[in-house]
């Protein structure tokens, strides 16, 4: 299972306007010069993560964006939700009547299993966990950068 690009960028982007605190509304441009991120891509994330109900947008010269919500409020299973869509790892999982053997199917049973772990992982997370993460982060950096965004 692989989670998209726009899940990655849109965790860095909320983890970033997380940090950035209650200084009042962050830009699209800022953020994506942080995060290396094409700001035409954020563009689009940041369309539904609005629609998704976790920010807001402040328009004008001093515009940008704004948690809808307290960094602890918000669980990382709602940003992935809000990219991604369902968590469900199968079809299946969130539509049994799409299969006839969804009922004796031990395949499935595994798929929902997985499906609970990862529900019960992302919901375990909140923004605010991640955001005291990337702080320890920045402040002792590890000695080697992993490779990628």
């Amino acid at each position: 299972m692989k989670l998209s690009t726009r899940t990655r960028y849109g965790l860095r982007a909320m983890i970033e306007l997380a940090s950035f605190g209650s200084s009042g509304p962050l830009m699209v441009r800022k953020i994506a010069e942080k995060q290396q991120i094409s700001k035409k891509y954020l563009d689009i994330i940041f369309t539904s993560l609005k629609l998704a109900g976790l920010v807001r947008a402040i328009r004008g010269a001093a515009g940008g964006f704004l948690l809808t919500r307290a960094p602890e409020e918000i669980r990382v299973s709602e940003i992935v939700e809000a990219l991604e869509g369902a968590l469900a790892p199968v079809e299946c999982c969130q539509s049994p009547e799409l299969c006839d053997r969804s009922a004796v199917c031990a395949a499935q049973r595994l798929w929902l299993r997985l499906e609970t772990a990862i529900r019960d992982t992302l919901e375990g997370v909140t923004l605010a966990d991640l955001v005291a993460d990337q702080s320890t982060l920045d402040a002792d950096p590890p000695f080697c950068t992993p490779r990628g965004k």
